[in-house]
């Protein structure tokens, strides 16, 4: 139950800094693009890099720690769901180059950054 109750206190947390972090890069670069969820889920890509070499790799961290950063604070910080949302957005409104912009940019932009998440933390002993 303990970890059902991390992963709950994480994921409102997650949801709320990605609410105001998205808002904040909304205002400003403008809504013309969905920069604000292309942004949060590299950065939160970095972080799951970081959080998966520090609480797995290195620590074997408690479960319930495990799933409150990587489950609910980061599984509900990045979305993929928003991001497939807005995708068919930008489709419907016939910006399919957008569309492949974002689909493309963020695939390799996240990969990117769990990519550098994981090489920074197993740099720093």
């Amino acid at each position: 139950m303990s970890e059902l109750l991390a992963i709950a206190v994480g994921g409102a947390l997650g949801a709320l800094a990605r609410f105001w972090s998205t808002n904040f890069i909304t205002g400003l670069l403008g809504a013309g693009f969905p920069y604000g969820i292309l942004i949060v889920n590299v950065i939160g890509s970095l972080l799951i890099g970081i959080a998966f070499v520090v609480l797995v790799e290195r620590t074997e961290a408690h479960g319930a720690v495990r799933s409150f950063v990587m489950v609910g604070l980061l599984g509900a910080f990045t979305t993929f769901s928003t991001f497939s949302l807005q995708t068919l957005g930008l489709i419907e409104a016939g910006r399919l180059i957008a569309a492949l912009a974002y689909v493309f940019g963020s695939v390799l932009l996240c990969m990117a950054g769990v990519t550098l998440g994981v090489y920074i933390a197993r740099m720093l002993n």
